[in-house]
């Protein structure tokens, strides 16, 4: 080895050393960008999720109410039947 090679290897470790926190850095920042889209998807499904849940129990009302309805009429025209 000649005294010239040796700054450069010096060189080449602390690239190496830099680059491998750098990536390790960068690394770090894109998941946590990926896991902030990620949360904010399942945050939008879960919202959805929430809706459509309360429309459903809200159209269960409803049919509940016209089955109530039905089942009214139909006592009715049964107790008519019965009398005549």
């Amino acid at each position: 080895m000649t005294a010239v090679d040796v700054p450069s290897m010096v060189y080449a470790l602390l690239l190496t050393i830099v680059l491998v926190f750098a990536v390790k850095y960068l690394s770090a920042i894109f998941q946590a960008w990926a896991r902030r889209a990620n949360d904010q998807d399942y945050r939008a499904l879960a919202e959805r999720a929430a809706a459509a849940q309360s429309e459903a129990q809200a159209t269960m009302a409803a049919i509940q109410a016209d089955l109530s309805k039905v089942a009214s009429s139909l006592a009715t025209v049964e107790k008519i039947l019965q009398q005549v």
